[in-house]
């Protein structure tokens, strides 16, 4: 049997090194080798022994109770989305290796899509583009059936150009996928996306290893697109009931802006094309 993921550790390892001294009311004398922490400071601010939470680091306890986990989540000054990431590692327990699942579009999702007046299209667990109506293809020609979304922003210029922060973009969107996929990293597709992507773009290795977590909702974007101008579109992000994890994806502009006199000029332009 492999040996299971040290998921806790990585992520104990990965926030304290986010945390300065500074932050935590720790002095600093001389010169640190080490970014953010040390273990032992953050034990001695966790009120637990070092032993203890070297222990966790490397997984050799993968437990720990529910008094230690919120003293770590003030140490490590985590938000609650990431608290509740913490906790799920805690709980997590041995997996079985899955394989692959094929996602399909519900029918009558897919018909719902088609009669969106805006753009829209299916996300599935892990970014991939299942399913897309004409006008979200119109706003980016990446946002096509068989698509990735991770793959598309950290490695397509064309889609990196569409923002004018893409980096953060970028974040923003690994952020939610690890919310997405939680403690089944070893997933068959997670492994795929995270191997291809750790290979080809070190800003993904980079931002990987932080283990940021956000929920994959709604959020105001700005879209540079090369026809049209700049347009800024609320984006609604919804769960689609009865599906692991996909979610329907939707750009819409507020009422009587120059955003949705530029929206009618894509879907204008998207009729005359088909």
């Amino acid at each position: 049997m492999s040996e299971q993921p040290n998921l806790l550790g990585e992520f104990l390892r990965a926030r304290r090194e986010l945390v300065t001294p500074e932050e935590a009311g720790i002095p600093v004398v001389g010169v640190r080798r080490v970014p953010g922490l040390r273990r032992e400071e953050v034990a001695m601010l966790a009120g637990i022994s070092a032993d203890y939470y070297l222990r966790l680091e490397r997984g050799r306890d993968r437990r720990p109770s529910l008094q230690v986990l919120e003293s770590l989540t003030g140490v490590l000054r985590l938000d609650d989305d990431t608290r509740s990431y913490l906790f799920s590692l805690a709980a997590d327990r041995p997996r079985r290796a899955r394989r692959r699942r094929r996602e399909t579009v519900p029918p009558s999702t897919a018909h719902f899509l088609s009669l969106l007046p805006v753009p829209a299209f299916i996300e599935g667990r892990h970014l991939d583009v299942l399913a897309a109506n004409p006008l979200a293809t119109a706003l980016s020609p990446r946002l096509v059936t068989g698509g990735n979304r991770l793959r598309d922003v950290f490695l397509d210029p064309g889609e990196q150009s569409l923002f004018s922060d893409w980096e953060g973009a970028a974040a923003a969107l690994l952020a939610g996928f690890r919310e997405a996929v939680g403690t089944d990293t070893d997933d068959p597709r997670c492994i795929e996306l995270v191997g291809e992507l750790s290979l080809a773009s070190p800003l993904f290795q980079k931002l990987w290893a932080r283990h940021d977590v956000r929920p994959r909702g709604n959020a105001t974007v700005c879209f540079q697109h090369p026809q049209i101008g700049d347009i800024t579109l609320s984006r609604e992000k919804l769960h689609i009931t009865g599906t692991d994890g996909m979610m329907l994806v939707a750009f819409h502009p507020a009422p009587d802006t120059p955003d949705e006199d530029k929206l009618v000029l894509l879907r204008s332009m998207t009729e005359q094309l088909a």
